[in-house]
């Protein structure tokens, strides 16, 4: 039998800092080790979801996934996250990942304004209130000096709320807007992080030298951007093979004629890497597609599961090797 970490969602939560979270995904992100795009299945009666992803982080030495169930009668997801040592294929931990998923998610996308936004960026504009808002804003906080944090969604009360809250724990004035538009007039940096379909602001208003990071949609048939603001940016998925699989923005920006998968700059982990150039001047139009992969997962995942064991947390269940298991009896 192989033992076996469980970690349960209150083992994680504030097991380490947003700092940790971006220092774990750009290391894993850096690596460049295999990684497949999610795949997700969609069933109609009994109403369902199934999401996974998977990934190796050869250099940390794990590799695993992240798969998350969301019944629609129940209007709830639940989030699993094995992790595996990459040597020996062993199990490593089992987590419930519903309480890093802001967290990790919002480091990627820190990750990415470190490398393509401008380094004077002072002003950030999120679409968005929820949970994932949160996290982003959170970890944008790590990369960059923002002095002033102007937020919008359509539900006032949303965003008052949001702006109220956040107001009180990063060092930036954070202000509720009336549209997208007076919340990206004068940003230097964009953030969506919505469960809108459609656009979620009109790409001609984006000024030169901005950076826009978009993580609410993963789905071809789905966008936050327009095709002008893909159009008019440089564009850099957070894995390359998901610009075309399901970034609905990239995807519909490429059958409107606008753009071709050679208009792909690289994916995070080339910039990373220094295979392709991040930001190469101020007036640069910057986009960075964010729909999640398993590698940060994987290295959120390791990271808490490193902390996790020098704290004595969580509890072991024990797993059957192939060789004491498959005995066909």
């Amino acid at each position: 039998m192989t033992e076996t970490l469980f970690l349960r969602s209150e083992d994680l939560a504030g097991l380490a800092e947003m700092s940790e979270y971006v220092d774990a995904v750009r290391e894993g992100y850096r690596q460049r080790g295999p990684a497949e795009p999610r795949t997700k299945l969609v069933n109609a009666e009994p109403p369902g979801m199934l999401t996974s992803y998977i990934a190796i982080l050869p250099e940390t030495g794990a590799m695993g996934g992240y798969t998350y169930a969301a019944g629609f009668g129940d209007a709830d997801v639940h989030f699993m996250t094995p992790l595996f040592d990459a040597d020996s294929g062993e199990p490593l931990a089992m987590l419930d990942g519903a309480s890093m998923n802001p967290f990790k998610t919002g480091a990627t996308g820190a990750v990415g304004i470190d490398e393509l936004a401008r380094r004077d960026a002072d002003v950030l504009a999120i679409v968005g209130s929820g949970a994932q808002a949160r996290g982003q804003l959170r970890a944008a906080m790590e990369v960059r000096d923002f002095s002033t944090v102007n937020v919008y969604s359509p539900t006032k009360e949303h965003r008052e709320s949001f702006a109220s809250e956040m107001n009180g724990e990063v060092e930036a004035s954070v202000g509720a807007v009336a549209s997208s538009d007076a919340a990206i007039e004068g940003a230097d940096v964009v953030v969506t992080a919505t469960n809108a379909s459609e656009p979620v602001f009109d790409g001609d208003v984006l000024e030169p030298g901005t950076h826009v990071t978009a993580m609410g949609q993963y789905d071809p048939e789905k966008r936050e951007l327009d095709t002008t603001t893909v159009q008019r940016a440089t564009y850099v998925p957070d894995l390359h093979a998901r610009a075309t699989s399901d970034a609905g923005s990239f995807i519909q920006a490429m059958e409107e004629g606008a753009v071709t998968e050679a208009d792909v700059h690289g994916d995070l982990g080339a910039v990373l890497a220094g295979d392709v150039p991040g930001r190469q001047s101020d007036d640069e139009i910057t986009v960075f597609d964010s729909g999640g992969t398993g590698i940060e997962t994987v290295a959120a995942a390791y990271m808490l599961y490193e902390k996790a064991v020098d704290a004595g947390l969580g509890e072991t269940f024990d797993i059957a090797p192939g060789s004491e298991a498959l005995t066909g009896r």
